[in-house]
């Protein structure tokens, strides 16, 4: 994810803007500035939440994936809800109605859920991948429809272990985020050498996000592994 010069939305003025903006978003992806202004911006209270909703993904996501994959259904039908409650003015009720809808659907088809939520996050992979390799930012869809597909194959195939890897990675993206808004909260803190830092090196933050998702996948794995020794015994 490199750093760019300019940014296109402020901060979280993001979650305000049009639908035009989001087809924007989702075809260029968000640059490692965007996630630095958010970051920056973000409240101590949501940036407290993401870090234990990080935590739980991280070490526990595939006991609890059913739970939370019907949670992650219902914030993205409570987003997509918002955005077409603005256009009648009234948010707030079509926010609720879509997260039921949300939750009500991915719970009996949990199977398809989570190749939904690993289509996402493939697509949020591969546009990463390929901002990072300084590609054409305007072409980045192709890169997340590339990691959409694949993710999105992978977990018919390798569910289990999709799960893990799923949950490891909004986990760790989660955690590693969460722990930036509250460090650019801190008194005496100096944004400026953080972006710096960031700035020449564009892959230190990727990085940094893969490694706690491989130490969460390999944590749910060892403990799968000790359950599943322990059984024989009982």
């Amino acid at each position: 994810m490199p750093l760019e010069a300019t940014t296109t939305q402020p901060a979280m003025e993001i979650s305000n803007v049009s639908a035009d903006h989001w087809l924007d978003v989702l075809r260029r992806g968000l640059g490692q500035t965007d996630l630095l202004h958010v970051c920056r911006d973000m409240n101590p209270a949501v940036a407290v939440i993401l870090i234990a909703a990080g935590i739980i993904f991280l070490l526990w996501g595939f006991y609890a994936f059913k739970a939370l994959v019907t949670l992650n259904a219902a914030a993205m039908g409570a987003w997509l809800g918002t955005m077409v409650g603005k256009e009648a003015g009234g948010a707030l009720p079509a926010a609720c109605i879509g997260a039921f809808i949300g939750a009500a659907v991915a719970w009996p088809l949990m199977k398809y859920a989570v190749a939904v939520m690993g289509g996402i996050i493939g697509s949020v992979i591969g546009m990463c991948i390929w901002r990072s390799a300084g590609l054409d930012p305007n072409f980045a869809a192709a890169g997340g429809g590339m990691g959409m597909i694949f993710f999105g194959m992978l977990s018919f195939i390798l569910f289990r272990t999709s799960v893990m890897l799923f949950t490891s990675a909004q986990g760790a993206a989660m955690l590693i985020f969460g722990v930036l808004g509250l460090v650019f909260k801190i008194n005496g803190v100096d944004t400026h050498v953080i972006d710096h830092k960031l700035a020449s090196s564009p892959l230190l933050m990727p990085i940094v996000v893969g490694f706690a998702a491989i130490a969460g996948m390999l944590y749910q794995n060892s403990q799968g592994g000790a359950q599943a020794a322990a059984a024989p015994a009982k």
